[in-house]
């Protein structure tokens, strides 16, 4: 008896820094930034007599009138409502529905109303059982899997998934993280010890991503440098495969530890990771104390992050303020630390207590949990925790004010300079040109566009536009790398106006450089 599954990923709830809900808000074919690891890694542990369909909501709507025997829904605690609503629509249809994912294995109570099977924790161990009794019409109301070897993990089913529409492909070369931030939730679901898929598995997926189109990847690992001597073997294989023909891009994240072994960070560049994520969250070292980040204590982090730029690794920074002991100030503290790097792109967003993480249970003993808010830091508006040194509205227009101050035009463009400036100095002179943009994927044409429209927000990005890609234009390697930041900067502002948080005036006092006022227009 064969049997059919509809695999759906729910589009977010909310348009994200990280997101590309800027493509169908300027009139183009919807796309997202990354390629479904989650939906394509199932479709893959299916037994092949499975005839089995991967719809992606962030690239086309979902088929409510699909008449596969099941229907499973994955998603993120970014994507609760919408994976309800898909779920409770097929419901009413008559449909079975299968939840699974990172949500339903942090909060599976939300979800057991809303589902027939309800799977949590990691497929591969039970895949074999699961997929059995789908098929006999039968399965269990819960699934349990437990923290497999990733060896057992198969290449993605890419061959059933919309590529055109991602502008990243994605490979996750590990799972968990041996760090123990209070308020982190992957260490709850994937363990703090950290599992490596081998790496020649690693490289099977990233032939199968190049064969799919993908000259740019996102390496799905929550801390890809954490245990130093993997990942300098797997960069090794990487640079290794980049020189034998496959010329891929990555995107990563790291922790700002990493930037201790010069030799791991010549490697990154080697193996072609020049865009990277480091949750650097706050300058405030009794809040990073109190949240177990003592990973970023002990050490200057603008000095750290300017190593990686000097080497031609460009960083995105996580910010988060709203702990214990960040006071009223704090605002104007993140905004002089941030301002003080080369990190065009700031991922802003309160605390937030998600479930199951220690956080959420002591926040929860100290009766400071608040509901019907947002769940996730995602965003920058809200948070489930009452504060203790500041009320909710305090945070909140505080939170409010900062972010306009850090896009607004002159001060990203004072940052996009600086960066420019540093990018891949330690390297010396690059004999790099303005790659042709005809080469690029119809959904990497695009993103340039949007890019370059940037421009036509108002006078004062205007004014910034043609400074920062003046400057990008003599040093043509970083052409690409500003395309793709200007693309997130037009993301990012297409959240706050999403969300009613963008205001065109700076909030704080105005840079103290003026290096927009002296640099030279191309």
């Amino acid at each position: 008896m064969t049997s059919s599954l509809y695999i759906i990923n729910p589009a977010a709830d909310f348009p994200t820094y990280f997101g590309a809900e800027i493509l169908l808000a300027t009139g183009r074919r919807p796309g997202v930034m990354m390629a479904d690891l989650s939906s394509t890694t199932v479709a893959a542990l299916a037994p092949r007599d499975f005839s089995i369909e991967i719809s992606d909501e962030g690239v086309a709507p979902v088929d409510f009138d699909h008449d596969a025997d099941w229907i499973a829904i994955t998603g993120k605690v970014s994507q609760r409502r919408r994976m309800i609503a898909i779920a409770d629509e097929f419901r009413r249809r008559g449909k079975k529905v299968i939840i699974g994912g990172p949500y339903a294995s942090l909060s599976p109570d939300h979800l057991r109303e809303h589902c027939d099977v309800l799977v949590s924790g990691e497929m591969e161990e039970i895949a074999e059982e699961f997929f059995a009794d789908l098929r006999a019409g039968r399965p269990r109301d819960r699934y349990i899997g437990d923290k497999p070897s990733l060896a057992t993990s198969p290449v993605p089913r890419w061959d059933l998934y919309p590529n055109h529409r991602a502008m990243l492909g994605a490979v996750q070369t590990s799972r968990g993280c041996p760090f123990e931030c209070e308020f982190c939730d992957v260490i709850q679901y994937l363990g703090r010890k950290q599992r490596h898929k081998p790496i020649a598995n690693v490289l099977a997926e990233l032939d199968a991503l190049w064969a799919h189109g993908f000259r740019a990847t996102f390496l799905a690992d929550d801390n890809f440098t954490a245990y130093r001597a993997h990942c300098k073997e797997l960069l090794a294989a990487m640079a290794h495969w980049r020189r034998d023909g496959h010329p891929m891009d990555f995107v990563t994240q790291i922790s700002i530890d990493a930037t201790r072994d010069t030799e791991l960070m010549d490697m990154l560049v080697e193996a072609g990771v020049h865009q990277v994520f480091i949750g650097i969250e706050t300058p405030n070292l009794e809040s990073l104390r109190e949240t177990g980040k003592r990973q970023n204590l002990k050490i200057d982090i603008v000095g750290e992050v300017q190593k990686l730029i000097d080497r031609g690794i460009s960083v995105m920074g996580g910010m988060i303020v709203g702990f214990d002991h960040d006071g009223p100030d704090v605002f104007s503290q993140q905004y002089e630390f941030a301002m003080s790097t080369p990190i065009p792109i700031f991922s802003l967003g309160a605390l937030m207590a998600s479930e199951a993480t220690p956080l959420f249970d002591r926040i929860t003993r100290e009766g400071r949990l608040l509901q019907g808010t947002v769940e996730t830091q995602a965003v920058p508006w809200g948070s489930n925790i009452r504060p203790v040194t500041m009320s909710m509205e305090e945070l909140n227009e505080g939170l409010h004010n900062l972010c306009n101050a850090l896009y607004a035009p002159s001060a990203f463009g004072e940052r996009m300079l600086n960066f420019i400036d540093a990018f891949g100095r330690a390297r010396g002179p690059s004999d790099a040109t303005i790659p042709d943009a005809s080469s690029f994927r119809e959904i990497e044409q695009e993103a340039v566009q949007i890019a370059a429209d940037v421009r036509k927000l108002g006078g004062a990005e205007g004014r910034m536009w043609n400074k920062v890609w003046g400057a990008a234009l003599r040093k043509p390697e970083t052409v690409k790398i500003v395309a793709r930041i200007m693309f997130q900067y037009a993301q990012a502002r297409h959240m706050f106006d999403r969300g009613n948080y963008w205001e065109p005036q700076l909030a704080f006092a105005p840079p103290r450089r003026e290096v927009l006022a002296t640099a030279a227009v191309a």
